[in-house]
């Protein structure tokens, strides 16, 4: 079964395993970074090691980089940018959504198919379908080399407008820490009493399934601007998370996690809203 050609260019930690996923998936893959033999060991394992940038962009139709930053991108591409024209740009370098809007419309104005993406994963992950790849800018583009880049992980595809893998990938970032942050803050409390991490892990992990159900029921809620408290109130949760305080306080437990999300509820409440559900807060995170 014939395999696309594809350029990797910066093998950083997250590029090299690009690379090694395409190459261990049968695709013909060249590859170029500023310190050369950072490619030695993908080279050993049968890629091309381009001499120079022009060299990498010149052997495949598909071409993804993942660098630094967007400077970094335009750096390395500016001097070549005649021989991108009438090939497909797939960016992986993490930014901001204004930077990959403008990314785009400088793709465009020099006939440069572009996808900008976000990596919902470590090196480590890089190869694995459970781990996401966002795609933005050119649901086409991903349509026609979806297999190739089904390689790397889940290609999910956001729509046409190139930012939106960027904010997503923001967004997503900011859950995680989010989620990590209540978790340390959990297990400590936890931990306190002789609970193992991982013994109080196993049935956090449980509730994380219950969590997102909510969150699927307040995205609806979000979307029509109404916040039925059907389910939990504000005025309720106040109460609940006052309990959560007095155990940590009685611990020796840093509140100051669960002290903001009191905050947050307070306002809510002194706002006028204590009897809807929790989503309702997502004003304060819009003000």
């Amino acid at each position: 079964m014939d395999r696309e050609n594809v350029t990797v260019v910066g093998l950083g930690q997250m590029g090299a395993a690009l690379a090694a996923a395409f190459l261990g998936a049968g695709h013909p893959t060249t590859v170029w970074n500023r310190t050369p033999e950072k490619a030695d060991p993908l080279v050993a394992a049968g890629a091309v090691r381009a001499a120079d940038v022009a060299e990498a962009v010149a052997a495949s139709q598909l071409v993804v980089v993942c660098v630094l930053d967007y400077a970094a991108v335009r750096e390395l591409l500016d001097p070549v940018v005649e021989s991108l024209r009438g090939r497909v740009l797939v960016n992986l370098t993490t930014g901001s959504p204004e930077q990959a809007r403008e990314s785009a419309d400088w793709a465009a104005a020099h006939g440069i198919g572009y996808l900008d993406g976000g990596i919902m994963t470590t090196p480590p992950g890089v190869g694995d379908s459970a781990s996401m790849f966002l795609y933005a800018g050119g649901p086409e583009l991903l349509a026609r080399h979806r297999a190739t880049l089904a390689v790397l992980g889940d290609p999910i595809d956001l729509g046409a407008d190139a930012g939106l893998a960027s904010l997503y990938d923001a967004g997503l970032l900011g859950i995680m820490w989010s989620v990590f942050g209540g978790w340390l803050h959990a297990t400590a409390l936890a931990g306190a009493d002789g609970v193992a991490a991982r013994d109080f892990t196993a049935v956090a992990g449980r509730w994380l399934s219950t969590v997102s159900w909510f969150m699927s029921g307040y995205a609806e809620q979000i979307d029509a601007g109404e916040y039925p408290g059907a389910d939990a109130t504000i005025d309720v949760q106040v109460v609940a998370i006052g309990h959560l305080l007095e155990a940590g306080e009685a611990r020796g437990v840093d509140g100051r996690l669960p002290r903001l999300h009191l905050e947050l509820m307070r306002g809510a409440v002194e706002a006028g809203h204590g009897g809807d559900s929790y989503a309702r807060i997502i004003d304060a995170f819009r003000k």
